[in-house]
């Protein structure tokens, strides 16, 4: 029986599989590398993350994307030089290659449960045991398309994450609805591809990072009052981004708060002149229903007085980010999802990303009500793989097998959701 199987290979799937191969643990990995950066982010897009937070990571930090920008020749600056995206996954694809080298680029259909562990089956037809299954899927199951434009169907509506190449909209009409990063970037890009695109947006006002301060050191007070983290500047996003690991002994509530509110919509400093004054801006706008006549969209909207109006268009984008859904998760079998623990909609974990199914380990979106917004960044992978590896490792030199269905595991972590 294979000690460990990883599905996803992003950031936080290729990091906990260099992490396990340096602790000598046997797994393998399945899934196509970068595959949401590569195939699901619009091209010319910029992170909003700085360089020094966009790594992946290995106990050696063999290759950082510092190491990789020098070695490519391609401008690096831990906070001032945005990264691109054509360069982070250029990067990731680098790190698998070095770093994680059997990456298997198949597909995982289907996971159950078994007496001493999981039968892991494959788009290929192989099916494997594994004692551990570690889920590193981030995004990919989660968009959100709400329910008033859910029902116009795939020719009028899609969702950010289905937006790679852009040059099929030039020409053409479209609404991006949605007020954050993303919604307010690919309105950015649509433009520059040659699209008649306008945006629309719950907001009143539009948020925008504040450039680096390129040359200018900042007082010691700055630096105290808000220091750099990995999240951003500020006492509680350095908080978040460096004790995660205390954020699981929050009350529910106020997790479910902090993770919703925290690091709020907000898009990128370099979006800011991508967008002012170039894209028309339907703000204070909340879509309400959405209907097709004549081959257009005729979207309903309805302003903050109460008052509404008509947007007609080709076809609605939808920026309207992840909602973490254990029912999206069909390959997971109906007997694992329903034994999970759940924090609203997310799964319960232990101190080391550990589910209340005994082997079944979540990272990344889904682990977010358990340690914070820091799950939602790349930034997250380097403490997640080191607490994932620590408690995979341990029960391999232990040789713990996992207990048959029904059967209680005291593991000596409790779940956050029990908290």
């Amino acid at each position: 029986m294979l000690d460990t199987v990883i599905v996803g290979a992003g950031p936080y799937g290729l990091s906990i599989a260099a992490h396990l191969r340096s602790a000598g643990v046997s797994f393998r990995i399945f899934g196509h590398a970068m595959d949401s950066w590569r195939a699901h982010m619009p091209k010319g897009m910029m992170l909003k993350s700085d360089g020094f937070a966009s790594d992946i990571y290995d106990p050696e930090s063999a290759l950082t994307l510092k190491k990789f920008c020098a070695e490519r020749g391609i401008a690096y600056h831990h906070t001032d030089v945005p990264v691109r995206l054509d360069t982070f996954c250029a990067y990731g694809q680098a790190f698998r290659e070095r770093l994680v080298p059997d990456l298997e680029e198949k597909d995982v259909v289907s996971v159950t449960r078994l007496p001493e562990g999981f039968l892991v089956r494959l788009d290929s037809g192989e099916e494997l045991r594994a004692r551990r299954v570690v889920l590193a899927v981030g995004i990919t199951y989660f968009k959100y398309i709400p329910e008033a434009l859910v029902g116009l169907g795939p020719d009028y509506v899609s969702h950010t994450y289905q937006q790679n190449d852009l040059t099929p909209f030039r020409g053409r009409d479209v609404v991006v609805v949605g007020g954050g990063a993303s919604a307010i970037e690919l309105a950015g890009l649509l433009k520059e591809a040659g699209a008649d695109v306008q945006l629309v947006a719950r907001r009143k006002e539009l948020v925008f990072h504040n450039p680096p301060p390129i040359g200018k050191r900042r007082s010691l007070w700055q630096r105290l009052r808000h220091p750099q983290s990995g999240l951003g500047p500020g006492m509680k996003s350095w908080v978040m981004a460096n004790w995660p690991q205390f954020f699981r002994y929050l009350p529910v509530q106020k997790r479910l708060d902090l993770v919703r509110t925290t690091l709020g919509p907000s898009a990128g400093w370099t979006s800011k002149k991508q967008v002012l004054g170039k894209v028309p801006l339907q703000l204070g706008s909340t879509p309400v229903s959405a209907t097709v006549q004549d081959g257009m969209v005729h979207l309903k909207v309805r302003a903050a007085d109460g008052s509404e109006r008509v947007v007609v268009t080709e076809h609605v984008i939808t920026g309207t980010g992840y909602k973490v859904d254990m029912t999206r998760l069909s390959f997971l079998s109906s007997e694992i999802r329903r034994d999970l623990q759940l924090v609203s909609t997310s799964p319960a974990l232990s101190t080391h990303f550990e589910s209340s199914v005994p082997g079944l380990y979540f990272v990344g979106l889904a682990a977010a009500n358990t340690f914070g917004p820091l799950m939602r960044f790349a930034f997250g992978a380097e403490f997640a793989a080191q607490r994932v590896t620590k408690s995979v490792a341990a029960h391999a030199r232990k040789k713990i097998t996992v207990p048959a269905a029904g059967v209680v595991a005291t593991t000596g972590n409790e779940r956050s959701g029990a908290l």
